[in-house]
C-alpha cells in the first residue's frame, strides 16, 4: 500500500500532509538514487502559481543539494514543459511543484525520468521507502554538495518547441485563453501571439491564492460565456499545471477531450502520422466517441483511468496519440505527458487549415447522455464481485443492445463503487443507473 505517492504523484494541503520537512525527505531521497548512479547529477525543478509553492521548491532543493545534486529552477511554467526539458536539456530528473487542477490550499510533487516520463510504480515505492528512512541517508562531504542554478530562460526553449510543431502560422483566429491563473499564465499568450493569433486572455492573473478559483477547465462556464460575449472563433480552457486543455466553440458550445481526440485522430490519420490508426482513451470515454472512430475507419483500445495507464500503453505500441475525456492529451511524436498548450495549438491550426469551424469539426461526435452514481459502501472489492449486481449490469447491458453501455467501477482512492450509464436519453441513462445502484446500496452502502 502506498504511503505517499498517489496516482499522479504526491499530493496533500501544503504545510498539513505536503510540508517543508516532506518536501526535504523527498528531496533526499531521490537525490540518494540519483548520486548512486554518478557524481553530481543535475534535477530541473519547475511550479505553478500556488503560494506553497516557494516552501516546497526550497525544501526540495534543500535535501537534493544535500545529497550532492546540482538543481536547476525554471519557476513558474507547465507541467509538460518540464518533461520536456528533463529530456532535452538531459537532466537526470524532473521536478514540477502542482496540484494541478486542484485548489489553492492543495499541492503536490511529480517527479521525472530522465526520458521525460514519469516513475514508474517501482522507483516510486523505491522513493517511499528511503522517505520513511531519510535519517540514515548520508549528506554529501563539504566539497561534494550540489549548487542551485537560475534557468528562467529555458522556457524559451519550451516556447519554440511548441511554436514548431505546426508550419505556418494561426492568423485570422480570434482565440480566447483561460490559464486558470496557473503555470499556463506566463507561456501560452506568448505562443499564441508569436503564431500571431487574434488573442483574449482571461484567468492571467495570479496571486499565489486564485489557482483554478472559478477559471479554468475545471469551470468551463466562464471560457463559454467569455467566448460568447466577446465574439471569438474558438476558446482554450487550461487546468493549473498546463497539462490539460478543453475547449469551446464560437458558440460556447464545450468541446471535451473525446471530442478534442476524435479531430486530431482524423487529422493525423490524413497527415499518415497516426500509428495503426489507433487512438488510446480511458474506459471513461463516451460511446459517442467510439462510435465516431468506428464510423471513420480508426481504431481504439481502453485503459483504466489515468493518464499513466494511457501513456504505459502508447509506450508499448509506439502509438502516437492517446488521452481522456478530461482533456489530458497525448501527443507522443511531440510530448512525453499531456500538453494543453500544445493540444491547443494543433487544434487551432487544424481549424486554420481546415477551414472548418470548431463546431463543424466536432459535430461528427455525438456524445450520449451519461449519468453517474457514487455509493459510499463498506467494502468495495466485494461489491465488484457480486454475482447478483455483475447480474443486473449484464442484463442492463443486453437491453441497450449497443446503443449505450453500462460501467462498474470500485474507485482507486476512497471505499465507493461508481455506476456509470450511457444511453441514446436522459430517462434511459436515469432508469438503469438507477436499476444497478438500488441493489449496491441495499446490499453494500455504508449505514
Amino acid at each position: 500500500m502506498r504511503k505517499y505517492f498517489g496516482t499522479d504523484g504526491i499530493r496533500g494541503i501544503a504545510g498539513e500532509s505536503l510540508t517543508a520537512n516532506l518536501s526535504f525527505k523527498v528531496g533526499k531521497a531521490l537525490g540518494k538514487l540519483l548520486t548512486e548512479k554518478k557524481d553530481h547529477p543535475k534535477v530541473v525543478i519547475g511550479r505553478d502559481t500556488r503560494i506553497s509553492c516557494d516552501m516546497i521548491e526550497h525544501a526540495l532543493t534543500a535535501g537534493l543539494t544535500s545529497t550532492g545534486v546540482n538543481v536547476m529552477t525554471v519557476g513558474i511554467i507547465p507541467t509538460p514543459a518540464i518533461a520536456y526539458l528533463t529530456k532535452t536539456i538531459e537532466t537526470d530528473s524532473g521536478i514540477m511543484i502542482s496540484a494541478s487542477h486542484n485548489p489553492y490550499q492543495d499541492n503536490g510533487i511529480k517527479i521525472f525520468g530522465p526520458d521525460g516520463f514519469k516513475l514508474t510504480d517501482e522507483q516510486e515505492l523505491e522513493i517511499e521507502s528511503l522517505i520513511d528512512n531519510s535519517e540514515q541517508i548520508k549528506n554529501a562531504s563539504f566539497e561534494k554538495i550540489g549548487k542551485v542554478y537560475g534557468g528562467n530562460e529555458l522556457t524559451q526553449k519550451y516556447i519554440q518547441h511548441i511554436k514548431q510543431s505546426i508550419t505556418g502560422d494561426l492568423s485570422d483566429i480570434k482565440i480566447a485563453l483561460d490559464c486558470a491563473n496557473g503555470a499556463t499564465t506566463g507561456v501560452a499568450p506568448f505562443i499564441f501571439g508569436d503564431l500571431e493569433a487574434d488573442i483574449e486572455t482571461i484567468g492571467c492573473q495570479p496571486n499565489g491564492i486564485n489557482i483554478n478559483d472559478n477559471v479554468g477547465s475545471t469551470k468551463i462556464e466562464t471560457i463559454s460565456e467569455f467566448v460568447k460575449e466577446n465574439n471569438v472563433d474558438v476558446g482554450f480552457a487550461f487546468d493549473g499545471d498546463g497539462d490539460r486543455v478543453l475547449a469551446v466553440d464560437a458558440k460556447g458550445n464545450i468541446v471535451d477531450g473525446d471530442k478534442i481526440m476524435f479531430i486530431l485522430a482524423k487529422h493525423l490519420k490524413e497527415q499518415g502520422e497516426l500509428k495503426d490508426n489507433m487512438v488510446v482513451s480511458t474506459v471513461m470515454s463516451n460511446i459517442g466517441f467510439y462510435k465516431a472512430i468506428e464510423e471513420n475507419e480508426l481504431q481504439s483500445v481502453k485503459t483504466a483511468v489515468g493518464d499513466r495507464y494511457v501513456v504505459e500503453e502508447m509506450r508499448k505500441n509506439d502509438y502516437s496519440l492517446g488521452g481522456e475525456q478530461s482533456g489530458h492529451i497525448v501527443l507522443m511524436n511531440y510530448a512525453t505527458t499531456g500538453d494543453g498548450i500544445l493540444t491547443a495549438v494543433k487544434l487551432a491550426n487544424i481549424i486554420k487549415t481546415s477551414g472548418k469551424s470548431l463546431e463543424e469539426l466536432a459535430s461528427e461526435v455525438n456524445i450520449y447522455p451519461q449519468k453517474l452514481v457514487n455509493i459510499k459502501v463498506v467494502d468495495k472489492k466485494t461489491a465488484m464481485e457480486d454475482a447478483e449486481i455483475l447480474a443486473e449490469c449484464e442484463k442492463v447491458e443486453k437491453e441497450l443492445e449497443g446503443n449505450g453501455r453500462i460501467l462498474l467501477r470500485a474507485s482507486g482512492t476512497e471505499n465507493l463503487i461508481r455506476v456509470m450509464v450511457e444511453a441514446s436519453s436522459d430517462e434511459l441513462t436515469d432508469k438503469y443507473c438507477e436499476q444497478v445502484a438500488k441493489i449496491v446500496r441495499e446490499k453494500f452502502e455504508v449505514k
